[in-house]
């Protein structure tokens, strides 16, 4: 292949990529898509592609339903028992993030949603919110008619106002003042502090420090405040399998203030806050090693400051 058409896809590599993460929720996974689609943009015959920014989304896309579809035939991404891949703040495959539209579509909150779709309601959504696409050229990258699109659309955005309410933009600077204040509470031990710091309709999702088979769920503001303040109370038991003792820092982490903690420079967990009006409307915890490695290494040529907590 001449370096005339590596350039051109090269060209298209950084939105493709992130096109591939908010299909799929994993970077690895996106990589692959990525790597594929190249595959096949090396075999074509492109002196017939008319436009190969559109053949390479149709290609790119296809090729991730491919494989939603392949892990829901097997049962590994069934609802309930997987959380998306964190992100730490700076990687590309976050972006394009010029609209609060874009911002939200890469929230762990709205990844963890997307589950719930079927692939084609999830491609459609991410084209239409995240990228803008129109109905027609959803219909074109999809190969369904310009009314399946709307109909898929309407009925994601239903899923979507019916299993989650939408949060109004938050700076990212107050939300973090409230994550700091919650912390505090949750280390603490002041139970009273850490049920007025959540919102009445809050929700917590864990994934059980990596060692659950299915997603642990929470609700009420009484229940979730339980399960955080059994989950930040330092125990020998936790070190020894977290591999010693943590620095809790804050981070953004898919467009979301986090508490990340780490052990020796590795993160070893990570809990993604969504704020609401000054309370904590989420919570996602995920421990899973294979979760974050990406994350990791972004974390190793990152300075991340001091700690908030320097030894838990």
């Amino acid at each position: 292949m001449d370096s005339a058409a590596v350039d051109r896809f090269e060209a298209s590599r950084g939105r493709l990529a992130s096109l591939a993460y908010r299909l799929l929720g994993s970077a690895a996974d996106a990589e692959d898509a990525v790597q594929d689609t190249f595959l096949r943009w090396q075999a074509a015959d492109r002196a017939r592609i008319e436009v190969p920014e559109a053949w390479l989304t149709k290609v790119a896309t296809n090729l991730c339903l491919d494989r939603l579809r392949s892990a829901q035939a097997r049962h590994e991404r069934a609802a309930g028992t997987w959380l998306p891949e964190p992100l730490l703040e700076g990687d590309p495959m976050l972006g394009p993030a010029d609209t609060f539209e874009q911002r939200e579509s890469v929230s762990l909150a709205v990844l963890t949603l997307l589950e719930r779709l079927s692939p084609v309601e999830r491609a459609v959504y991410v084209l239409r919110e995240a990228f803008a696409y129109s109905h027609a050229e959803i219909a074109e990258i999809l190969d369904i008619t310009e009314s399946a699109s709307q109909q898929h659309t309407h009925r994601a955005r239903i899923r979507a106002a019916t299993d989650q309410r939408r949060t109004p933009e938050t700076d990212l600077a107050a939300a973090r003042r409230v994550v700091e204040e919650f912390l505090a509470a949750a280390t603490s031990g002041r139970t009273e502090r850490l049920v007025a710091l959540l919102t009445d309709d809050v929700t917590a999702v864990s994934d059980g420090a990596g060692l659950a088979k299915r997603l642990l769920r929470y609700t009420t503001r009484e229940r979730v405040a339980t399960f955080v303040r059994a989950g930040f109370k330092p125990t020998p038991a936790k070190r020894r399998l977290a591999g010693g003792s943590l620095a809790m820092h804050i981070a953004s982490v898919n467009g979301s203030p986090a508490v990340l903690a780490v052990v020796d420079g590795r993160v070893v967990g990570v809990v993604a806050f969504q704020v609401s009006d000054g309370r904590v409307a989420s919570l996602h915890g995920i421990a899973a090693a294979d979760q974050l490695t990406r994350l990791n290494n972004a974390w190793q040529r990152h300075e991340p400051g001091a700690p908030v907590i320097n030894a838990w």
